[in-house]
């Protein structure tokens, strides 16, 4: 089982190096002679996905996929589709924070080899997509905007499968009674609200600092981060779920994998082992239970 607290894995995913700590110098300061511009700053530093996205903007795309850019609010989503089966059902696939459209290919062609469309989306601020912050509410509304336009064009969305913090986000849209007929949560994070506080660890932030920007973020987006936990989204999902969850995961935690499972009706839960937060995006066993699963 995993031994890492959540503060050191909060830490890795913010790939500790000079960089953090220039930042973590710069709130410390601001937090003791401005605080206002201390809430700012961290708001934005919060919002703002690491590794940055020009990484990917430079690597080139697979060949037979079409890219198409989505104007979204003050920014854009990039969609990837492999028109394998161009009129077949469609299987929307999203990445985690921080992530990329890429780390879903290996899922996405297991899922067109059994008569799916792929549909891979790219949030705001990540890969191509425009836009410098996004944030857990963003991500949720965009998945709901893709799906309404990918039923407005003619196409059914047979599953929708969201890894990490997108997990969190499909969730809740899913709650919201989103038209989707399948839904596969990826390594989900059961509590937005708790990574604030691994955030502030992290960066030094005190707990006035981090409520603050809480606040902050909540009265921007209007929605409060515990309406994303498991409790309060579970009950309400009403379509076959699959979550899937590795045991030794050091980004979100197992029973966060678990508190999901538990809260929807009917929830399927496949513990893995071994994989971690990530490789279990291109596990041949969770794939071809994942495939299984969405045909």
């Amino acid at each position: 089982m995993n031994t890492r607290t959540a503060a050191e894995a909060a830490s890795s995913y913010y790939h500790a190096n000079p960089g953090v700590r220039l930042f973590r110098f710069a709130l410390g300061t601001s937090q003791r002679l401005w605080p206002a511009l201390a809430v700012r700053a961290a708001a934005r530093l919060f919002g703002t996905p690491l590794p940055p996205k020009w990484l990917q903007r430079r690597t080139p795309w697979e060949p037979g996929w079409q890219i198409e850019a989505w104007p979204f609010e003050d920014a854009s989503v990039t969609l990837y589709s492999r028109p394998v089966a161009p009129h077949g059902p469609v299987a929307l696939l999203v990445h985690g924070w921080g992530g990329h459209a890429r780390q879903l290919l290996p899922l996405a062609d297991a899922l067109a080899g059994h008569g799916l469309r792929p549909v891979l989306l790219e949030m705001p601020a990540h890969g191509r997509s425009a836009g410098s912050v996004s944030n857990l509410p963003q991500f949720s509304r965009a998945i709901e905007y893709a799906v309404a336009r990918l039923r407005q064009e003619g196409h059914a969305v047979r599953v929708l499968a969201a890894h990490s913090l997108a997990a969190n986000a499909a969730a809740h849209a899913a709650a919201r009674g989103l038209p989707v007929e399948r839904l596969l949560l990826l390594a989900p994070p059961a509590s937005p609200r708790a990574y604030t506080r691994y955030f502030a660890q992290v960066f030094g932030l005190s707990e006035a600092t981090r409520a603050a920007m809480q606040r902050r973020i909540e009265a921007r987006e209007g929605i409060l981060m515990p309406q994303f936990e498991p409790d309060a989204v579970g009950p309400r999902i009403r379509v076959p779920t699959l979550v899937v969850h590795d045991q030794a995961d050091s980004i979100n935690r197992f029973a966060d994998g678990q508190a999901f499972a538990r809260a929807i009706r009917g929830a399927e839960l496949l513990a893995t082992q071994g994989l971690g937060h990530r490789r279990i995006l291109r596990d041949a066993a969770v794939l071809g239970r994942a495939t299984l699963f969405a045909t």
